[in-house]
């Protein structure tokens, strides 16, 4: 029974394992396949709510992040009314009465509390609008088009930060003061420090132009994914390491690590099962931030790789001042950023019992 219980409490992740390898592979997503993942997610962290006491924590959290989400999407509607010219200044100057017609077909010239209202209403429905630029196109099928990719890159990106960051955080920490430390560090350093826009030319000429083993735009398959995930990671892989490194350091010198190797435990034993896991908490409290960067890093990569994500749009949108579009990419960038603080609070009470949220 509880070993049954045990894959039951797997199966998010196995689930979410599995949707990454199959879109990796450049093989098309069965939409019920992504939505049992995400369902399986909902349970899980239901399950851990109930368990711990958190249940009036996550409402009160969800509440906040409700009420967040309205104050982005009111200063932004309220921000884009105020700062000087519209949607239609071009440089050269439409006739009036087209322009007026223009303003009328996208109610511009209603009160700006209707505009307000009916904005707010449009986002209770899941109707974002119509696009100024693209005319013809909601915006909602805009962003159902373009932000998968840019998911997909942010997730295979962030995956690479950690399964790079953790383990040299960790190798850095057993071996303090030796060669490969202060190798390591200078790595991490060296990352922090170049700017993605100058890691992704570097890596083309090497590895597209020079080597021949990806392909240097484009978001097509394997092939085209790896370098501009890579480029993406190296920056938070950066930033974890050193973070995993003073955590492990400030682990190992605590009173029960002593004890535990005063009991004859094994090195790796001790520090991957008690140290490692005890470490994960400042290391799991930068997801946020980290998600944050990605979505930000990821404008550059796009544009650079030639990848048909949102950055695009988002880019165009502002300079095009798109009210429509800019609303709605604004509001879903700050959504993600919201629910990946949410479930980095509920992962932290997983992996550490002794952290309480009421």
């Amino acid at each position: 029974m509880n070993g049954l219980l045990k894959v039951l409490r797997l199966a998010p992740w196995i689930l979410f394992g599995a949707c990454v390898l199959i879109s990796f592979c450049g093989f098309n997503l069965n939409p019920i396949f992504i939505w049992l993942t995400l369902l399986s997610f909902v349970v899980e962290l239901g399950l851990v709510a109930v368990k711990k006491g958190l249940v009036f924590y996550m409402l009160r959290r969800l509440g906040e992040a409700l009420v967040t989400l309205w104050l982005i999407a009111s200063l932004t509607f309220l921000l884009l009314r105020i700062l000087p010219g519209g949607p239609f200044d071009e440089e050269k100057a439409l006739p009036p009465d087209v322009k007026a017609s223009i303003e009328a077909k996208y109610k511009l010239h209603d009160p700006l509390l209707k505009q307000y209202a009916d904005y707010l209403k449009g986002i209770v429905t899941g109707d974002l609008g119509e696009s100024y630029k693209y005319t013809g196109r909601n915006v909602a099928d805009i962003i159902t088009e373009s932000v998968p990719d840019s998911v997909q890159l942010g997730i295979y990106s962030i995956l690479v930060a950690y399964l790079i960051g953790i383990p040299f955080g960790v190798w850095a920490a057993a071996r303090q003061g030796t060669w490969i430390d202060a190798l390591l560090m200078t790595l991490a350093i060296s990352g922090v420090a170049m700017p993605s826009f100058l890691i992704a030319p570097i890596f083309i000429l090497i590895f597209c132009f020079g080597l021949g083993w990806f392909e240097p735009a484009l978001w097509l398959g394997p092939a085209y994914y790896v370098l501009p995930t890579i480029v993406l990671g190296i920056r938070p892989a950066a930033s974890i390491a050193r973070l995993t490194r003073a955590s492990v350091l400030e682990v190992i010198r605590s009173d029960f690590i002593r004890t535990a190797k005063a009991k004859g435990l094994e090195e790796s034993k001790v520090l991957f099962k008690h140290v490692l896991r005890n470490s994960m908490i400042p290391v799991l409290s930068l997801t946020g931030p980290l998600v944050a960067s990605v979505l930000t890093g990821s404008f550059v990569i796009e544009q650079i790789f030639a990848i048909p994500g949102s950055a695009k749009h988002l880019i165009q949108s502002v300079s095009n001042r798109d009210y429509p579009l800019i609303l709605g990419m604004t509001l879903l960038f700050s959504a993600l950023l919201v629910i990946a603080n949410l479930i980095t609070d509920l992962l932290i009470s997983v992996i550490d019992p002794r952290v309480k949220m009421s």
